[in-house]
């Protein structure tokens, strides 16, 4: 079961044209805005081209005989404000590109951003049990950012830049000699395979460093959301050393991309310097041999002076859509992801009858090598509660997870009115369940949004109704803020037990057919420990309640006892029956009633 998302993660590097592919459906929903983006850029690029043909004509209109007033107020006139005109249509194209491609490239930006998202939340919990969360939150941040460099260096930069030098050499090859084009090819040649040769030699180097940089966000992450652990055992200094030790690791990567990058900008300028030279050179030549115009000498020069600063820029270009496509794939690589548990083609939604769960025959190991439940079979009536319990490691918290379908069980089956799990959807499946887990994580936000996430949309007196019912309501009122009080990160401003009366206030809201109380209580004192029990045990009636408990003394009530140990069914009945038997659970029960109570 855990091969495929191990394999998954571990797929072969996708190609740059792959993830190229990977992008276009998400543009082709805008590709009016790019038709119009692109003919708005080329609207641009000829005003561009057509400036240095302007700055020509008004050189070699500047070459009249003096005292002719009709030449210096008329033809040089003209051509100034014809020249104003197409520098002005030149922005005006640029801005109008920029305008109508907005929406693209944010909206293209944001559909793949939420996709990443819908399908990380999509994914099983061994993965995200696996995951680390600074780095991968790093990698959907540089692989939003990436869409959006992708987009802008390709369309605003290497586009242009090809319509460009096409419409140049068109030209240079036309009204000049075909050597103006020759060297003008040879310097691209030899630029963009220099280019191209370096920035592929250095992608390693790039790629180490944004390796370093995820590891030492996700050192200083896990550092930080353990902050009481670290100061229980007076580790911050080792922390900052661990933290040190991948900046140091950071700077050393950074500094060697960087010597890499000063060699591939010497080498571009090196190339661009030359060919400038030969171009100069040639017109020069021409000019003084009468071939040429001095007006011809200053197109030539502008022409090549406009090639210089986007080849200028080529290099970096060409490595930031180098390492958009490295980012991009890595977000890609998130969405390829295998769904360990996934809906099957047809699934139909859960209906919940009078609620009858079944566990027939499960076989569960969250490692092969390790299996966790073995031949396990019991059934919750309708309305009824039954508890499960046993040492700690039996399997019993497994038990609430498959429940869930956090996992898929290995063998044997699970039924609700008998559907099988896996038969049906997984929203329809968690809409009908309701769970108090063991470790209660909060939201950072306020208590009564962390109450309500139970039921998005619940009104405040429903809020505080199941906040009664839970018996936190008179906590929350005391506060100064009342119910608009932040709970803090993972709700670490409220105690064990607030967070835990916080956890079953919001499954109380939900009101679910089914409920699950995985050591509900186990964060409680005695004296509250027994209120909640007492709401739990009403608000359980008429549902069906699966129970996973340590405390035995909260189970006594239940319909039936089942007592898991080593991941099997080692007894099951009523709590009198069981110690009637004297056997596991009465040894259990036994050695808790000597144990004083807290």
């Amino acid at each position: 079961m855990g091969s495929a998302s191990t394999a998954s993660s571990h797929a072969a590097p996708r190609s740059d044209w792959g993830t190229l592919a990977r992008l276009l459906p998400y543009l082709w929903r805008y590709r009016w805005r790019v038709g119009f983006a692109l003919s708005f850029l080329v609207g641009a690029k000829v005003a561009n081209v057509g400036v240095p043909i302007l700055l020509k004509g008004l050189v070699d209109a500047l070459s009249f005989k003096p005292g002719d007033p009709a030449a210096l107020l008329v033809v040089p006139a003209g051509l100034v404000v014809a020249y104003g005109a197409l520098r002005l249509s030149t922005s005006l194209f640029t801005e109008l590109r920029e305008l109508v491609f907005a929406k693209a490239t944010e909206g293209t930006s944001r559909s793949i951003s939420l996709q990443v998202f819908r399908h990380l939340h999509a994914l099983s919990l061994r993965f995200h049990l696996e995951r680390q969360t600074g780095g991968m939150t790093r990698d959907i941040e540089r692989g939003r950012r990436a869409v959006q460099s992708l987009i802008s260096y390709s369309l605003y930069n290497v586009f242009p830049t090809l319509i460009e030098v096409g419409l140049v050499l068109t030209l240079l090859a036309v009204k000049f000699d075909a050597w103006f084009a020759w060297i003008t090819i040879a310097a691209l040649v030899f630029y963009i395979g220099f280019t191209i040769g370096v920035t592929e030699w250095r992608t390693q180097f790039r790629k180490r460093m944004n390796e370093l940089d995820s590891a030492a966000h996700s050192r200083a992450i896990d550092a930080l959301l353990n902050y009481e652990t670290v100061k229980y055992f007076n580790n911050e200094d080792f922390e900052a050393r661990r933290y040190d030790e991948n900046l140091e690791g950071l700077r050393r990567a950074a500094l060697k991309s960087q010597s890499t990058l000063s060699l591939l900008n010497t080498g571009q300028q090196l190339i661009i310097a030359t060919a400038l030279v030969a171009m100069l050179w040639r017109a020069t030549l021409g000019v003084t041999q009468g071939r040429l115009t001095l007006g011809d000498l200053v197109m030539i020069n502008a022409f090549m002076i406009q090639l210089y600063i986007p080849l200028n820029f080529l290099g970096v270009i060409y490595r930031e859509i180098k390492q958009a496509l490295t980012d991009l794939d890595k977000m890609f690589t998130l969405l390829d992801r295998h769904r360990e548990v996934d809906d099957l083609p047809g699934a139909e939604p859960l209906v919940v009858g009078a609620g009858r769960v079944r566990f027939e025959h499960v076989s569960f190991a969250y490692d092969p090598a390790r299996p966790i439940l073995h031949d396990v079979s019991f059934e919750i009536p309708p309305g009824k509660t039954v508890a499960v319990v046993g040492p700690s490691g039996a399997g019993k918290s497994t038990l609430a997870r498959l429940l869930y379908r956090f996992y898929d069980i290995d063998a044997g089956a699970i039924t609700i009115d008998g559907q099988e799990l896996r038969s049906v959807t997984q929203a329809s499946l968690r809409a009908a369940i309701g769970i108090v887990p063991q470790d209660t994580v909060l939201f950072n936000d306020t208590v009564e949004y962390n109450i309500a996430y139970g039921r998005p949309g619940a009104s405040r007196a429903e809020v505080e109704a199941v906040a009664r019912a839970a018996h936190i309501h008179d906590f929350i009122a005391a506060t100064p803020q009342g119910y608009e009080t932040m709970v803090g990160e993972r709700g670490l401003k409220l105690s064990g037990g607030e967070k835990q009366r916080v956890a079953i206030a919001r499954t109380l809201l939900k009101n679910p057919p089914l409920l699950i109380f995985d050591e509900a209580t186990s964060a409680l004192d005695s004296a509250n420990e027994r209120a909640i029990q007492a709401e739990l045990r009403a608000v359980s009636q008429g549902k069906t309640a699966l129970v996973i408990a340590h405390r035995l003394s909260t189970v006594v009530d239940a319909h039936e006892i089942v007592v898991l140990d080593a991941g099997r069914v080692a007894e099951r009945g009523a709590h009198a029956e069981l110690l009637a038997r004297g056997g596991r659970y009465a040894e259990m029960w036994r050695l808790q009633q000597s144990t004083p109570a807290r």
